[in-house]
């Protein structure tokens, strides 16, 4: 299993903004496997984690059409700044 860590300072997130992030939320589901997907806002810091089966469906996340146009515009208008962590998930534990 892998994991992304999205970490952002917004800049102007306007309606296109959360229509969007909907959207690509919906498709990372539908379409390349997405197992988890949460994000969190605090006054102008954004964090999103999502969680995949495999390097494979990141990188072909990271590479679909609409999702590169999602990131052009984050980059010119909506975030300040972002990064991204990629890592494979080493363990994991659960209650209950």
């Amino acid at each position: 299993m892998v994991v992304v860590i999205f970490r952002a300072t917004l800049a102007k997130p306007d309606e296109a903004y959360f229509v969007t992030a909907q959207r690509l939320r919906e498709l990372a589901f539908a379409e390349f496997g997405c197992l988890d997907f949460v994000s969190f806002n605090e006054a102008d810091r954004e964090i999103a984690v999502s969680y995949w089966p495999s390097a494979e469906a990141v990188r072909a996340w990271r590479d679909h059409p609409e999702h590169q146009a999602a990131q052009r515009l984050g980059s010119s208008r909506w975030y300040r700044d972002w990064q991204i962590e990629v890592a494979t998930v080493t363990r994991q534990s659960r209650h209950p």
